[in-house]
C-alpha cells in the first residue's frame, strides 16, 4: 500500500493511442527493422562463405596434382630432350583435375600421361566468356552468347563437350594431338577472345606458363642440356646439323600445317 498518489508504470507506445490495432503497427515498427537487419547479416554472410569456398577452389595444390581452370604442361620423352619448348599438354576442371588428351579415343583422367605437371596457367576469370565465379560451385547459371555455346553453363560443361567430342576420334601426333584438345576447350571457353591453335597454344604456354617448382625446371631442362653438350662434344658439328634439321621439321610442319594447309591439323 502506497500513501497519496499511487505510482503507475507506463507504455509510451500504450499512451500514445488506445486503439489496439494502432498500439500493434507501431510494436511491428519497431521491431521488424532488427529483423531486416538480421536478414542482411545472414545475406551477407552467405555471400562471404560462398566467396570463401570460390577462392578455395582456386588454389592450386601441386602435391595432390590439382591445379583448377588451368593448362598444364609436362616434357615429353625424347622430343623434349631436342626441342623443349615441345611437350604434353592439358585443361584442368573446376575441381583441378586433370583432362588430356592421350590416345585414340582416349581422354586421360585425373593421371596425367606423361607424368605430373611441371608448368601450369591460371585462367583469369574475366577473360574467359564463362566467368569462373559463376560456376557450378556457386549454383548460379550463366548462359553464353552464340548457337554453339548455348548451353554451356559452367567451365566443367565446356571441358565436357570436348571431351566427349575427342573420345571419337583418332589419335596422330601430327594432325591431333594433346595440343588440339585443349585449344577445342579454349576456343569452345572464347578465351582471349578464341582463335587458339597448336602454334600459338604452345607459345603462350612457353612465355606466360608458371614452373611448378624448381625441382620441375630441371625435370624440363637439364635432359636438354645434358644431351645437347654431350651431342655437341661427341659429335660436334653432324650433331648440330641433324639437331638443326630435326626442329625445323617438326616445327615447321606445324607452322605449316596451322597457317597454310589449315585443315591439316585438327582443332
Amino acid at each position: 500500500m502506497f500513501s497519496g498518489s499511487e505510482i503507475v508504470p507506463t507504455c509510451t507506445v500504450c499512451e500514445q493511442s488506445s486503439d489496439p490495432s494502432a498500439s500493434a503497427v507501431q510494436v511491428s515498427d519497431i521491431v521488424l527493422p532488427t529483423f531486416a537487419m538480421g536478414a542482411e547479416l545472414d545475406i551477407e554472410q552467405q555471400q562471404q562463405m560462398m566467396e570463401g569456398s570460390y577462392s578455395q577452389t582456386m588454389q592450386i595444390d601441386p602435391k595432390r596434382a590439382r591445379f583448377p581452370y588451368s593448362v598444364v604442361w609436362s616434357p615429353l620423352p625424347v622430343i623434349s630432350w631436342f626441342i623443349p619448348c615441345i611437350g604434353h599438354i592439358g585443361i584442368c576442371r573446376e575441381d583441378g583435375v586433370i583432362l588430356d588428351f592421350a590416345g585414340p579415343n582416349f581422354v586421360c583422367v585425373d593421371h596425367f600421361a606423361f607424368g605430373a605437371a611441371t608448368r601450369y596457367f591460371q585462367v583469369p576469370k574475366e577473360k574467359c566468356c564463362i566467368p569462373l565465379s559463376q560456376s557450378a560451385y556457386n549454383g548460379v547459371e550463366h548462359n553464353t552468347d552464340g548457337e554453339n555455346r548455348g548451353d554451356l553453363r559452367t567451365w566443367d560443361d565446356a571441358l565436357r563437350k570436348s571431351t566427349q567430342e575427342f573420345q571419337h576420334r583418332s589419335y596422330n601426333l601430327f594432325t591431333c594431338n594433346c595440343h588440339s584438345f585443349v585449344v577445342n576447350n579454349l576456343n569452345r571457353l572464347d578465351f582471349l577472345s578464341g582463335g587458339w591453335n597448336v602454334v600459338n597454344l604452345a607459345i603462350f604456354i612457353l612465355f606466360n606458363g608458371r614452373w611448378v617448382s624448381r625441382a620441375s625446371i630441371l625435370r624440363s631442362i637439364l635432359p636438354f642440356v645434358v644431351v645437347f653438350f654431350l651431342g655437341v662434344i661427341f659429335g660436334g658439328f653432324t650433331f648440330l646439323k641433324f639437331w638443326s634439321f630435326f626442329t625445323s621439321i617438326l616445327i615447321g610442319w606445324f607452322l605449316l600445317g596451322t597457317y597454310c594447309f589449315k585443315n591439316l591439323i585438327q582443332l
